[in-house]
């Protein structure tokens, strides 16, 4: 089963381009993720991340700035994440 995970995200990789993927708000892409932990940790450690990032990374979410400046996202399960945790890309938009 483990390698059937990992086979289906590297056919997720080569068949849906880059551009036309939803855009992760964690610095580590959510495929990214799921197949390191799958490679490391076993099939159950790799669903269980499949799990938390997809219903982490959806709406929902929302970007806060601290009394220190810095950025940070609340999730839909109110964990939050650092700046080190968070996309780029959010950091840049919510900078500009």
């Amino acid at each position: 089963m483990k390698n059937l995970l990992i086979l289906l995200i590297k056919l997720y990789w080569r068949i849906v381009p880059p551009s036309k993927r939803r855009k992760c708000i964690f610095r580590t892409s959510c495929s990214k993720y799921v197949y390191a932990e799958t490679t490391a940790s076993g099939f159950i450690s790799g669903l269980k991340a499949l799990k938390y990032r997809f219903k982490n990374c959806r709406s929902g979410a929302y970007i806060i700035e601290t009394s220190t400046r810095e950025i940070q996202i609340i999730l839909p399960n109110q964990q939050i994440l650092h700046e080190t945790e968070i996309s780029e890309r959010f950091i840049k938009n919510k900078n500009q």
